[in-house]
């Protein structure tokens, strides 16, 4: 199994598949846009745009789980989104990441990744999947653990992944 199994409605109402992201190291994050983490938007469309070209994307999935700091419409986040922070990266409807509605993505990282002492609970807004290009969960980050605090596991990632399969003929 891979995130590339799971189906997520886009921001704008869409239907996309993750396998559109074969290939490519993938933070996937769950964000709401009246959190104290908030600002780390900038951080994370910063790394987007840094490594896009190299094979790297930022997925953000709105969650209005967490004291309901994700309260807004899509359109409303979007915009909220785009217009304090840039953002660029693709951005998906609002799920749940925890409780009986939990989205199927999210109980797969959950349980592929456990967070502190075995939890498979999310336990608040910007919580970090780092995903390989086979689309396998290799490490979870605390909400605290800002996007630029990850970027050396991202490079490593992403070079590591850039010669698989590359032989030495």
């Amino acid at each position: 199994m891979s995130v590339y199994e799971f189906q997520a409605k886009t921001i704008d109402g869409g239907s996309s598949s993750l396998s559109e992201h074969r290939g490519k190291v993938l933070l996937i994050v769950n964000v709401a846009s009246q959190c104290g983490f908030t600002t780390q938007y900038k951080g994370l469309e910063s790394l987007y745009e840094r490594y896009e070209q190299d094979g790297f994307a930022v997925l953000g999935f709105p969650c209005n789980q967490f004291g309901s700091q994700e309260p807004g419409p899509e359109a409303q986040i979007k915009s909220f989104c785009e217009t304090s922070f840039g953002v660029k990266f693709p951005m998906f409807a609002k799920i749940d990441v925890n409780g009986p509605q939990t989205h199927p993505l999210y109980a797969y990282l959950k349980k592929a990744k456990p967070g502190l002492f075995g939890s498979t609970k999310i336990r608040w807004n910007f919580t970090k999947f780092l995903i390989d290009r086979q689309g396998n969960p290799v490490k979870r980050y605390a909400p605290s653990r800002k996007p630029e605090a990850i970027e050396s596991d991202i490079q490593r990632l992403l070079a590591e992944n850039a010669f698989a399969g590359v032989s030495g003929d």
